[in-house]
């Protein structure tokens, strides 16, 4: 009975034994898991994207200082999103903090590297005014590619008890 209720604080603490044992505790990474992590990276991803083109737009920036705006405020609004549902736990800021940096720094990083790749790439779209359909068209696009690549990401995370998983285990 001890040495069950050592095993079951350690696994809530991330300590198992041997490898095999880590993989069978790891949670079960269903897509439906992953898209729901994507879907919330994309979220504050869209926020900042979406914010950081305004900005840059009415100041008059160029397009290498609004991208960059953008892909910061991305990061910023995606994790924000991540800390306050961890905090919500009764968490303290800096381990709270911590937590979002490990769930979704890889997660951020494919979305926005997809994101701002399909713009990049597609004719025109750098130059598209907040006012050009192109705009949102290739905007909108973007989104799906960065959300059918990095959804099999978070997958692969939450499969070995990263990402999103540690997230979870301030949700219980």
């Amino acid at each position: 009975m001890r040495h069950e209720a050592h095993a079951a604080h350690a696994h809530h603490h991330g300590h198992t034994g041997t490898d095999h044992q880590r993989q069978h505790h790891a949670p079960a990474a269903t897509w439906a898991m992953a898209a729901q992590a994507t879907l919330h990276c994309l979220t504050g991803c869209a926020i900042g994207e979406v914010l950081g083109m305004v900005v840059g737009t009415a100041f008059g920036w160029g397009n290498l200082p609004t991208m960059v705006l953008a892909i910061v405020l991305a990061f910023v609004f995606g994790y924000s999103l991540t800390l306050r549902g961890v905090l919500r736990a009764g968490v303290d800021f800096r381990t709270a903090f911590r937590v979002a940096l490990a769930a979704d720094t890889l997660s951020i990083a494919v979305m926005e590297l997809m994101d701002n790749g399909v713009i990049l790439v597609w004719p025109s779209a750098m130059d598209a005014t907040l006012g050009d359909a192109l705009f949102w068209v290739s905007l909108a696009v973007s989104f799906v590619i960065a959300f059918a690549v990095t959804t099999p990401v978070n997958k692969w995370m939450i499969g070995r008890g990263k990402g999103h998983a540690v997230v979870h285990r301030y949700h219980h």
